[in-house]
């Protein structure tokens, strides 16, 4: 039995006999947060993961989501995700007045985002729920994203949620947004300004009293491949599943075509985000399964997926069974273990929290003992002599440095000691086996009760 802090709540989780890093589907993707409603890009061969993040707890009397900011993970491999924290907040939109809305303010309304590059810029265009979407501008994926209008994009009068942008072949640019009807207008090129009215889709909508053979709820994704344009969105309530639509045009019409992830009772929601990367199609969603870990309740904590795509010869798309019971994807690359890795990539890890400051930038706090990260496809070459790591700690505590298992080959166990604080940062280092080729690697933590230390960075040499 482990005890789990989330943010004041206390609970406990009895884990499985089987390491879970092991679990058929590497499902979700981030374990130290609760994520949704993922964003991917991809720019200079790294793929840039925007996602919403759900608080771990919600005041008493406020029920639901609860979400302030927007995160951002980054990938090489697409299994080993680094964690750049907050990249945006609700404090970004200075025309969001929390009291225009009865959303709880600025302790909830930053919903689903996606950010794309035109000419140097990035473009991030976020829902602020109850009050329209606008749009952040940075020089670099990574920010400072401001926002350059001072007020909303879309109002809040359009259905105004779960933002997509597509730019066509000819340069124009589309957003699209909505629940339950699409909507959508022309961009200019400056991005941040309409090119013409906006429109609510003449196909995809709710009609009262007539079927709705396309099945859309919300979270529309729009891009186009092999010269067909796709609309896969969140489809189907409630539970939602993963719908998509085909058209000539960036705006249709649209036909549908069927059901890329069906729904499940396991999931309330989904959020589809699409993307090609290193010759292979993949598609994020969400599943609940990190809450409920932690609970048999219901909760609005949800936590991104991801699973390779398939397309048929005439460009419709191979239906994928649930999240929990596909097959995770493979590593498109390896990790080299002699550059400078920071704590906070990982493939799965277990009662982990990553954390700031302003000397180390991100890190992994709240290590416990037994707990363990777990970083895939480690290409040790020839093989190592030592091991450092880079810590802070007011105690102490031990890193197991093991191989492909949580119980597999010890390389060696690096002692970490008192450093005189919990942000006081010392490097440590020890001899190891000399072991090449490549490895998934697993961090196991040990030592006594309670929190042991703070880890930046690590690596081999």
């Amino acid at each position: 039995m482990k005890k789990l802090i989330l943010s004041g709540l206390t609970v406990a989780i009895l884990f499985i006999a089987s390491p879970l890093g092991h679990l058929n589907a590497q499902t979700p993707i981030i374990q130290t947060k609760f994520t949704a409603d993922p964003a991917p890009m991809v720019h200079k061969g790294m793929v840039y993961l925007y996602t919403t993040h759900d608080e771990d707890y919600a005041p008493e009397g406020m029920a639901g989501f609860r979400m302030k900011e927007w995160l951002l993970y980054t990938s090489t491999d697409m299994v080993n995700w680094t964690d750049h924290g907050t990249i945006a907040n609700l404090y970004n939109f200075k025309w969001a007045d929390p009291a225009v809305s009865g959303w709880g303010g600025f302790e909830n309304g930053a919903w689903a985002p996606q950010c794309i590059e035109r000419n140097g810029k990035f473009y991030l265009y976020c829902p602020v729920q109850g009050r329209g979407i606008g749009v952040l501008v940075a020089d670099n994926p990574f920010g400072p994203f401001t926002d350059p209008l001072g007020k909303p994009l879309i109002g809040a009068e359009y259905d105004s949620i779960d933002p997509s942008v597509l730019i066509d072949d000819d340069g124009q640019a589309y957003l699209y947004w909505g629940n339950p009807n699409l909507w959508y207008v022309k961009l200019n090129e400056d991005m941040i300004s309409c090119a013409g009215e906006i429109t609510k889709d003449k196909l995809i909508r709710k009609i009262e009293n007539q079927k709705d053979p396309y099945h859309f709820q919300e979270g529309p994704w729009a891009y186009k491949k092999n010269g067909h344009y796709y609309m896969a969105y969140a489809s189907t309530c409630c539970p939602e599943g993963i719908g998509y639509a085909m058209g000539p045009s960036p705006v249709g019409p649209w036909e549908f075509k069927g059901y890329i992830m069906k729904p499940n009772g396991k999931s309330s929601g989904n959020h589809p985000g699409i993307i090609d990367y290193k010759g292979k199609s993949y598609v994020f969603g969400f599943n609940y399964r990190l809450n409920f870990m932690i609970t048999d309740k219901h909760h609005e904590r949800r936590s991104i997926c991801v699973a390779e795509l398939e397309y048929n010869p005439d460009g419709t798309i191979k239906e994928l069974p649930w999240w929990d019971d596909g097959v995770g994807v493979e590593p498109v690359g390896t990790l080299n273990p002699y550059k400078r890795t920071e704590a906070e990539t990982m493939a799965w890890s277990q009662g982990l929290k990553t954390a700031k400051d302003d000397e180390s930038g991100m890190y992994v706090t709240s290590i416990h003992n037994r707990d363990f990260l777990q970083v895939k496809a480690v290409d040790f070459g020839k093989g190592a002599k030592t091991f450092e790591v880079r810590a802070a700690t007011i105690t102490k505590g031990k890193i197991e440095i093991r191989l492909d298992d949580l119980d597999g080959t010890l390389l060696g166990v690096c002692d970490i000691s008192n450093t005189g604080g919990w942000n006081t940062w010392k490097t440590f280092v020890t001899d190891v086996e000399k072991v090449g080729g490549v490895h998934d690697l697993y961090l196991v933590f040990r030592g006594g009760d309670g929190e042991m230390f703070n880890m930046d960075y690590w690596r081999f040499k």
